[in-house]
């Protein structure tokens, strides 16, 4: 088995701060981790849940994929992070299956992480990140 478990659920939202009250207010959540993530146009908030988290992203500029995902269909699910020891051969054996990849090899991420992309189209209508910690 390839994915070790569930890193994050990302929800795109439009207010940051908003949507990190909400989540605390709600659920008694803490920010466990914050950052401005330049390459990919975003800020995040995670949010620690027993090993996994949820990620709260808003977009940074307008030409970001998260901003055009928000003007498309509006704010919430983004994308599902799956955990993986190795993000390279994760990512070779994902293509080989038939996943288009929107990353063609690992670029670093949030959390001094690697991570890579997957196309929903390939993937069942759902943008699947793979994350090696």
């Amino acid at each position: 088995m390839i994915l070790t478990e569930i890193d994050h659920v990302a929800i795109a939202v439009r207010d940051l701060e908003a949507a990190i009250k909400y989540y605390q207010d709600a659920f008694g959540a803490t920010v466990d981790h914050r950052e401005v993530v330049e390459s990919d146009g975003v800020e995040e908030a995670l949010l620690k849940v027993a090993e996994s988290y949820v990620q709260l992203l808003t977009p940074t500029n307008p030409d970001s994929p998260v901003a055009k995902a928000i003007e498309k269909r509006g704010e919430g699910l983004h994308h599902i992070g799956y955990r993986v020891n190795n993000c390279a051969e994760a990512l070779a054996s994902m293509i080989a299956a038939g996943a288009t990849p929107i990353d063609k090899a690992p670029r670093p991420g949030s959390r001094g992480t690697t991570v890579a992309f997957i196309h929903p189209k390939g993937s069942f209508g759902t943008l699947i990140e793979l994350v090696q910690e």
